[in-house]
């Protein structure tokens, strides 16, 4: 049985992995208080080390061409402060020469050195000051301004930069070699840019020297008020009187403790940010790293995590590990339907898009000397995507994390489950339940809960849970700039103009990829309807028609799409939570009369609000294999199980005076059986490596998904536990 007051099955897995590091206390709030008065130091710490009150400088770094000494003389009118070109006002004073002849006399790699000196030798206080193009590429110089300002990356197209440059008649830059391009060689010097910034003014094209400086402004302010973006439990209630302290939580704090202590959702305190219309036109040519530094960066406060460490965790995230160079490629299908391709990460689905991600940001937000106990709940590709996603940590935070991943054995596929048991690491298990999705997702909720079960781990090894499911604000974030960069890849393709409108059509179970493209439209994507696409478990689409979430007399359906086979919905709370202006106390009690009762019905006009942007329906078993089927022979594209849901959906919701864009969630590959029983091959009844490389021998779009292929090489038996569920969840032996 499955228990929580003494589950022993956790025990043993925390004695696993955290064996070497015993921790004897008698209180187990101890950890808990020292692991929020060390995060409380480290923004004490931050607040005092970066405010700029009295003798730090704004420092100004960007590319030639960039404005950075326009810039910085407008904002020191504005702050009535000493202004210090690095150019004008250091090195041709240093040198008695001008900066084009000190390099002509001494070329790149000397003047690098001379460069970098003069500014070791120079200080100042409370003063704008706008560096060189070239000073990012001298260490020593960059800690030394460091240590006593801000800096500010003005990050200016590089069309603009390149006509500028033209225009002031320069021709040649620091470090440029006969046969390099400027652009080039302005392309390689970001690397330079990314690593010293503490904050990004991202300039869209064209903007005016007065705007960027206005930026500037606002960028510090925001550096400087390190409690200005905070999180709520989406069953806050708000005092009623207005002094009354508001209980809040940093982006680190709702990364590492997942679900609040009330039981809700950990959400935005205000609202999204907002890029306008010119920011977004900057990022259509992006790459899908630069549009997700850019977005991440206006989502995490850099107090949480300095820009330039989440700039080197999306690197590392959306690298190598990615079989697509676009990471998320968008592919028209036909007529107005495109295909957002969301599968070409290391285990085949659109849950590495965030658990590539989501794991550094973890280790980077816990203290140390605290060891964290992982709990996921999978409903089929999140399992397998969480222990990757994880094993890719370096040695030391593995060593002080744990991951634990909970499944329906009998609710996932034979490859996903093979998947899930063969990801497992010396620091991640995976635990089979014999019953459904739901039921792993509320009992990892009640074993949060549970004080004897988290005591237990604290006492012992000095261990806090934690999750990596959607409801991990962690989790959900990063799944935001897939939505957006789709649409920057249609403007790019030339399929619409910016501005114009989309629908996009999600197969939806536990509501996170959905609201997430929710969350791309508040930050600035037109996005028209947000289409919720069921299989035969189709509560939120029932919920989306009528305000009613009804679970009385529904039992959960096995599909052939079992990663939306999902009756209760976490992160429709969320929602819920923000169509009705935030208000906990709705929040608290109707989810707590769906924990009692079952159900519950939303006032009409919540309903009619939902359904200003929402329409939804739900798919059938044989119209999901028929869909495959159809689009097959007439595209030669293979859809997953949870694709032609979508597609079926869209096909039947959608008006055609738009494009909709289909999330295609996983890899056929994974679903081989039901592709097989879709297209009519009667060698159904092989095994999962033959009916894998059967697939392959098709040469259909999109083609064999390499890592799932190598999946099948591997052997077949792998250790995992196996555990009965107990229907009443009550405390036992």
């Amino acid at each position: 049985m499955l228990h929580f007051k003494r589950c022993q099955h956790l025990k043993q897995i925390t004695q696993k992995c955290f064996s070497s590091i015993h921790v004897k206390t008698d209180k187990h709030a101890q950890l808990f208080l020292s692991r929020t008065f060390a995060l409380a130091e480290l923004r004490k710490s931050w607040h005092s080390t970066h405010s700029l009150v009295g003798d730090k400088n704004i420092i100004l770094m960007g590319p030639p061409g960039a404005g950075k000494t326009t810039v910085g003389r407008i904002i020191g009118q504005k702050l009535g402060c000493c202004v210090i070109d690095v150019d004008d006002d250091i090195l041709e004073k240093t040198w008695n020469m001008s900066v084009s002849e000190k390099l002509q006399d001494v070329g790149n790699e000397q003047f690098l050195e001379e460069e970098g000196k003069a500014v070791l030798n120079f200080s100042a206080s409370g003063s704008v000051i706008s560096l060189t193009g070239s000073n990012p590429m001298h260490d020593a110089s960059m800690w030394h301004l460091k240590k006593n300002g801000i800096i500010v990356y003005l990050d200016v197209p590089l069309i603009d930069i390149v006509s500028r440059l033209k225009l002031m008649k320069i021709d040649r830059i620091v470090g440029q070699n006969s046969g390099t391009s400027m652009k080039d060689l302005l392309k390689f010097r970001k690397q330079y840019y990314k690593k010293w910034y503490d904050t990004r003014v991202f300039c869209e094209s064209g903007a005016s020297p007065e705007e960027i400086a206005d930026k500037v402004l606002n960028a510090v302010k925001r550096y400087q008020d390190v409690d200005s973006e905070t999180f709520i439990s989406t069953r806050h209630i708000w005092p009623k009187d207005c002094e009354q302290k508001v209980s809040t939580k940093f982006f680190s704090e709702a990364v590492i403790e997942g679900l609040a202590s009330d039981g809700g959702l950990f959400v935005p305190e205000k609202e999204f940010p907002k890029l306008n219309c010119g920011e977004w036109k900057s990022l259509v040519g992006a790459t899908y790293v630069e549009r997700a530094q850019i977005l991440l960066e206006k989502c995490v406060h850099p107090a949480d995590v300095p820009a330039a460490r989440l700039g080197e965790m999306i690197e590392a995230a959306y690298g190598e590990n990615f079989a697509c160079s676009k990471i998320a490629p968008v592919r028209h299908l036909s007529g107005n339907h495109f295909i957002l391709e969301l599968f070409h990460g290391p285990t085949g689905s659109f849950k590495d898009l965030s658990l590539q991600l989501m794991p550094h940001l973890f280790a980077h937000c816990i203290p140390p000397n605290c060891n964290y106990m992982i709990l996921v709940a999978t409903s089929g590709d999140t399992g397998s995507a969480v222990l990757n996603g994880f094993s890719h940590l370096n040695k030391n935070d593995k060593q002080r994390i744990a991951v634990a991943t909970f499944f329906p054995e009998n609710g996932v596929s034979d490859f996903q489950k093979a998947q899930i048991i063969g990801s497992q690491k010396e620091n991640g298990w995976a635990v089979g339940v014999k019953s459904d999705f739901d039921f792993c997702q509320t009992a990892i909720k009640r074993i949060f809960k549970d004080p004897d079960f988290t005591g237990f781990l604290t006492v012992e090894y000095g261990t806090v849970l934690s999750s990596a499911n959607s409801i991990n604000w962690g989790r959900l974030l990063p799944q935001v700039v897939y939505h957006a960069s789709a649409y920057l890849d249609l403007v790019s393709q030339g399929f619409i103009s910016f501005g114009s409108p989309v629908d996009v059509c999600i197969p939806t179970g536990n509501f996170g990829n959905i609201l997430a493209a929710v969350y791309a439209k508040m930050m600035g994507i037109p996005i028209r309807k947000f289409i919720c696409a069921s299989n035969q478990n189709h509560v939120l689409t029932d919920f989306i028609k009528t305000g009613h979430y009804d679970l009385r007399e529904r039992k959960l359906a096995q599909t052939f799409s079992p990663s939306i086979d999902i009756l209760k919905s976490s992160n429709l709370e969320r929602h819920l939570h923000l169509m009705a202006n935030k208000d906990g106390q709705l929040m608290t009690k109707l989810f707590n009369q769906l924990e009692e009762q079952h159900h519950f019905q939303i006032e009409k006009i919540l309903v009619e609000k939902l359904q200003q942007d929402f329409v939804a329906d739900w798919c059938s078993e044989g119209e999901c294999l028929a869909a495959i089927h159809s689009t097959y022979n007439t595209s030669g594209y293979i859809l997953d199980p949870h694709t032609a849901v979508a597609k079926v959906v869209a096909d039947r919701m959608q008006d055609k005076t738009c494009p909709v864009i289909i999330s295609s969630t996983a890899h056929y590959s994974k679903f081989a059986p039901a592709i097989l029983q879709a297209l009519k091959i009667k060698e159904i009844n092989q095994t999962s490596s033959s009916q894998l490389y059967l697939l392959s021998s098709y040469n259909a779009l999109p083609p064999p998904h390499e890592a799932l292929l190598e999946r099948t090489k591997q052997p077949e038996k792998v250790e995992y536990q196996v555990l009965a569920a107990a229907s009443s969840m009550e405390p036992g032996d």
